[in-house]
């Protein structure tokens, strides 16, 4: 599934399915939680009813983009077992640390299997991404240390979020703050793509 070259399709369209799920999981976190569900004998707080609603929503996005494109990376495939995993035990268990952890495992997990390539001299992160950043090996293999140090430093920014503020400051450090952390990082990258950009008719 990850090895196949995916379909193109509208950037807007593919953005929405990206990102649709957790802007919609920030407005209903903003309209419901204030509120408690009694479902089953059982109180219920909003960040918890939103985080069920969220799971199947974000599937039907992901199922949609691998229908339109015929390609998930693995990034969205991990992300996706998490959501279900962490997120159904917040449900289960009406604990919503669950579903706070759930960032910082990606990214630790992310983090340590890049340093594990990095460790054989390997970047893995160029076997994902070469069709989409065609740079030089070099260049990948530099890219994928600050990568690598970027997720390791997301994940303890997420830790100490979620563990010293309240519900409102996670929510909206995950739904921007994460999202602006990753656009910038990579726009500061511009000067390690044009210094190690592969020529034009090197295909």
């Amino acid at each position: 599934m990850t090895e196949n070259t995916p379909n193109k399709i509208d950037p807007k369209l593919k953005s929405a399915l990206e990102l649709g799920p957790v802007l919609a999981f920030f407005v209903a976190y903003l309209w419901l939680k204030d509120d408690v569900f009694t479902i089953g004998g059982t109180d219920y707080k909003g960040f918890i009813v939103v985080t069920a609603g969220f799971i199947p929503v974000f599937l039907l996005c992901m199922g949609l983009l691998w229908k339109l494109t015929g390609h998930l990376s693995l990034m969205q495939v991990v992300t996706a077992v998490l959501i279900v995993v962490f997120g159904g035990l917040s449900v289960w268990l009406n604990d919503e640390r669950f579903f706070k952890m759930k960032p910082t495992l990606i990214y630790l997990l992310f983090g340590g299997a890049l340093t594990v390539g990095l460790m054989r001299g390997e970047s893995w992160l160029e076997k994902v991404m070469e069709g989409m950043m065609p740079l030089q090996h070099e260049g990948w293999m530099i890219l994928t240390k600050r990568i690598t140090l970027f997720f390791f430093g997301l994940a303890v920014l997420n830790e100490l979020v979620w563990r010293t503020q309240s519900t409102d400051m996670w929510v909206t450090f995950k739904t921007f703050g994460l999202t602006i952390a990753i656009f910038g990082f990579f726009l500061f990258q511009g000067g390690l793509f044009k210094r190690y950009a592969l020529e034009e008719d090197e295909e």
